[in-house]
């Protein structure tokens, strides 16, 4: 049954991995990074995550790694304390990696907030961002964890940073916002 699950996961990573190569293009268009850098750290996280889905302890669907020049993001929900070191070590053990930082909240039982409530922070989040003009949104990475905004990405300035993390913060659903915006380099 194990054996069967892994296939699956595998086969739908690389139908993700073919819907996204479509939107490949657009996002090296506006983003912050040069295309070596960019394609760097697609490899980093798809390394990261193919290794989760293939260890025992790490959950993959509880982690999500996401890395900008080398620095690696792991946002999600851990069971224990052990898992949450898996995790690290595994992203850690990647070529290119030169940080990771975590934003890592234990599993609730009873939360009041599922994944509806997260997908729903998520698509409010989300649209503000597309509305407004004045900021590339397609640099912000959105990931909502027991209703708590983590905003992710490199952006071109400290006002396009502030005003994301505003937008953010004005959802009334969203309990915490904390923000890893990099401002791009000179």
């Amino acid at each position: 049954m194990h054996h069967k699950k892994l296939i699956f996961s595998i086969v739908m990573l690389m139908a993700v991995g073919l819907f996204a190569n479509g939107c490949t293009v657009y996002d090296v268009a506006v983003e912050e990074r040069n295309v070596g850098d960019y394609a760097s750290d697609e490899k980093i996280a798809f390394l990261i995550e193919k290794d989760f889905l293939a260890d025992d302890l790490v959950k993959y669907m509880d982690f999500d790694a996401s890395s900008y020049e080398g620095m690696v993001y792991i946002v999600g929900e851990y069971e224990s304390r052990a898992q949450v070191d898996r995790a690290v070590k595994i992203a850690k053990s990647v070529e290119g990696v030169r940080s990771v930082t975590t934003y890592l909240l234990p599993k609730k039982a009873n939360d009041s907030c599922g994944t509806t409530d997260n997908l729903e922070l998520y698509a409010k989040v989300k649209n503000l961002l597309v509305q407004d003009k004045d900021i590339w949104s397609t640099n912000v990475e959105i990931k909502t964890v027991q209703c708590n905004v983590v905003l992710l990405g490199i952006v071109g300035s400290a006002a396009e940073r502030d005003k994301i993390i505003a937008h953010a913060k004005s959802v009334k659903s969203a309990r915490s916002v904390k923000s890893f915006l990099r401002i791009k380099r000179g």
